[in-house]
Formats: C-alpha cells, sequence, structure tokens
C-alpha cells in the first residue's frame, strides 16, 4: 500500500510513536501524547521526529564558499527540471528522507514534485541550483562525463520567510562542502529578494545535516512527528 502522511506537533521527544489501525481517521493530537481514535489492525501509523530550523536573513553574512574544480553551479532554467530530478533522486532513494516522502524513492516522483515546486506562486528561480560535475569516464575508453549531483529549490512562502526545498548531494559527491555551497547560494537568492528569514525542516535522524545547518546559523524553532502510513507485515 502505498505510504501517506501529516506533519503534526508533537513534545520533544527523541523517541519515534507507533500505532496500528485499519482505516484511517482523524488523528487528535492533545498534549503531552497523540491520541490515536482508530481500531487496531493490520496497518500502521509510524512517526519521524522532524525539525523546523530557521535563519535570521538580516544577520547572515555569508563568505561564498568556492565551487571546487570540475564542478559547475546552474541557476535555474525549465529545461533543467530533469535535471533537478534526477540530483534528487540520486541524493534521497537510499535515505531516512525516501521513508518519509516516498516520492523521493522514485525517479518519476521526484519528476512530479520539480514541476509542483515550480509551479508554485512563491517559486523563487534565484534561490533555486543545480551542481554538476564534469569529469572523465573511467575504464578502456576514456570519455567526458557529466552528472548531476545536487539540488536545491527555494519558494517564498510570504512576505518574509523563505523555504528552502530539498537540498541534496549525492553519495558519490559528498565531504566536499557541496551541499553548504548549494544553502550559502540559496540564502543570498532570498535576502536578494527582500526576504527576512528562511527555514527548512530536517529529519531528525538526519544529523550531519542537523550539524551543517547548525554551524551556518540555522536554529531550531519547532519540533514536528511526521505521519507516515505503512503496511504490517
Amino acid at each position: 500500500m502505498r505510504k501517506i502522511g501529516a506533519s503534526v506537533a508533537l513534545p520533544n521527544s527523541d523517541r519515534h510513536c507507533v500505532a496500528v489501525f485499519a482505516q484511517p481517521r482523524i488523528l487528535n493530537v492533545e498534549p503531552g501524547y497523540p491520541s490515536l481514535d482508530m481500531p487496531v489492525a493490520a496497518m500502521g501509523l509510524t512517526y519521524f521526529k522532524r525539525f523546523r530550523m530557521e535563519i535570521d536573513l538580516s544577520r547572515y553574512r555569508p563568505l561564498l564558499t568556492p565551487v571546487p574544480p570540475a564542478y559547475h553551479l546552474m541557476p535555474w532554467s525549465p529545461g533543467l527540471r530533469a535535471g533537478h530530478a534526477e540530483a534528487k533522486y540520486l541524493s534521497f532513494r537510499s535515505e531516512i528522507d525516501a521513508d518519509v516522502f516516498p516520492c523521493l524513492g522514485e525517479l518519476a516522483g521526484c519528476l512530479q514534485l520539480m514541476d509542483e515546486i515550480s509551479r508554485k506562486d512563491g517559486f523563487l528561480p534565484e534561490e533555486t541550483w543545480l551542481l554538476e560535475h564534469r569529469g572523465l569516464r573511467r575504464g578502456r575508453h576514456a570519455a567526458a562525463r557529466r552528472e548531476f549531483c545536487g539540488t536545491v529549490q527555494g519558494i517564498r512562502t510570504d512576505r518574509r520567510y523563505g523555504g528552502i526545498q530539498n537540498l541534496g548531494v549525492t553519495p558519490e559527491h559528498r565531504g566536499q562542502r557541496l551541499g553548504r555551497i548549494l544553502m550559502e547560494r540559496a540564502l543570498v537568492g532570498f535576502q536578494q529578494v527582500g526576504l527576512r528569514r528562511a527555514y527548512l525542516e530536517v529529519t531528525a535522524l538526519n544529523k550531519p545535516a542537523v550539524r551543517l545547518y547548525k554551524r551556518m546559523g540555522f536554529s531550531k524553532s519547532k519540533t514536528l512527528y511526521k505521519a507516515v502510513e505503512v503496511a504490517c507485515t
């Protein structure tokens, strides 16, 4: 069965709550722990802890990290939609985020997600970047190799806030500060269009990402739990 989900605010806790049910009904969230008004049966609802993190753009003074040799930052254009989707898919398909958001585990889902993001009223091309690596393919017959290896998108959510969407770097290209490079460019883009704050959401188990965002000046503003419906075996 396809997974579905919804975010609910719960107390700060490192535990993931798990409940079982048969037919989806209203999820009642009360102070303390969630109250699940559902019969016990063969389906499961798992909560993934996530943080909303924010940064004050009026105090953000970036020293833009140089892009390493053989990497190229590409600003948004509609023709790069498939490139963003490919980078997104390769970045998230084996990560916890693909459990939280199943569309990230499928190339078709990432293409659909890019369509939805780029069509939003608040979509900001200035904050949307694609990283490409250009190198030589190894092997007997060397040839030029181009691959999309990083992506980030930005949207305006209101007059003050910009939202970071789906920042990802493919596993083969991590450890070179590429995530920082993408984030820096996105935050500068938010500043250029006059936004005062930026936010993102990150799964708590993605500790390297949480550490990066803290180092860049983000702080936690809210703890959420993402409810994901899964079939029990």
